[in-house]
């Protein structure tokens, strides 16, 4: 073996070896979370005696279990939930287990190494290894909700990864990772995790304002939005209006197309969903409607969006 080929198996080596201790250091603060019939997630010890993890993954309020890295398993209780973000905080007896060290979640560049890291079943630690892909980016959460920063690593999470950490190459915890459909990892930034669990720990709840509609996508004829004068020609159909909703008090009809909310241009649902953040809630705001080939506004008083089991905007 010539000098050069030994001086670069030391290295790989030395890397290896930090890697390995990176996922040793990491894992102390990682639970296993049983909060669902037949699988389980992951959860990060964030602040004493706080565990977040993913909400999807917890389908009951009461009876959830965590698994402890010694292998006690402890009850939890569920201190509250943001689905639009999918995440959820925990809340466990004084233990001794080690909090994540976070980091800051900002000095990230594409291309930097991360690693995802899991307890999985028969509370075994996992790992993946891969790069960050982009960031910044806009994404939909399995509710359908966008979600205006992320953190996108290229690797592999699987089952039993939801919910645990991106854990950066000085072994800091800069984000919880998820999924979206077809199983793309994607993390919550640690910046947007601190005032999630910030506000769950104040109120139990996050409220995002509720119309009560069904929508789809639509474009107008070049024709339509010539004579109504509209700046774009997309909006949202209206094909369902639940009833005693918001909307439906409003006296919005299945069939209508709502063009802009509050002055800005609707032109998919994930415009509505941007409209309604928690600061909106219980608040008038103008739609613009198009009914029948002519342009109305409407008033709507803006609700509280259902906790569990929603369906409609």
């Amino acid at each position: 073996m010539t000098n050069s080929a030994s001086n670069n198996g030391k290295i790989l080596e030395a890397f290896s070896g930090n890697l390995a201790d990176i996922v040793e250091q990491a894992s102390k603060a990682i639970v296993q979370i049983n909060g669902r019939r037949r699988t389980s997630s992951s959860g990060v010890h964030w602040r004493p005696g706080i565990i977040v993890t993913t909400d999807r993954f917890i389908n009951r309020d009461e009876e959830i279990r965590v698994t402890l890295p010694e292998g006690q398993t402890i009850s939890a209780t569920l201190e509250g939930r943001d689905e639009t973000r999918d995440l959820a905080v925990l809340k466990i007896p004084e233990t001794a287990l080690n909090t994540a060290n976070l980091g800051d979640a900002t000095t990230l560049k594409v291309g930097h190494l991360v690693l995802a890291i899991a307890r999985c079943q028969e509370n075994s630690i996992s790992a993946s290894l891969g790069i960050i892909s982009s960031l910044g980016e806009s994404w939909r959460t399995w509710g359908g909700f966008s979600i205006d920063r992320s953190i996108r690593p290229s690797l592999i999470l699987y089952p039993g990864f939801s919910g645990g950490p991106l854990v950066d190459t000085q072994g800091k915890v800069v984000g919880i990772n998820t999924t979206v459909p077809r199983h793309t990892a994607l993390t919550i930034p640690n910046t947007i995790v601190n005032r999630i669990v910030d506000q769950l720990l104040e109120t139990g709840n996050i409220r995002y304002g509720y119309l009560g509609l069904g929508m789809q996508p639509v474009q107008l004829p070049l024709v339509l939005q010539q004579s109504l004068n509209l700046p774009d020609n997309g909006g949202v159909i209206v094909v369902s209006v639940e009833a005693s909703s918001p909307a439906d008090k409003a006296g919005v009809l299945i069939g209508d197309i709502l063009v802009e909310l509050s002055g800005t241009s609707i032109n998919d649902i994930s415009d509505v969903h941007s409209m309604l953040g928690p600061e909106r809630v219980n608040r008038p705001i103008q739609a613009k409607i198009v009914r029948g080939g002519n342009s109305i506004e409407l008033t709507i008083t803006v609700g509280v969006r259902p906790q569990r089991g929603y369906r409609n905007e």
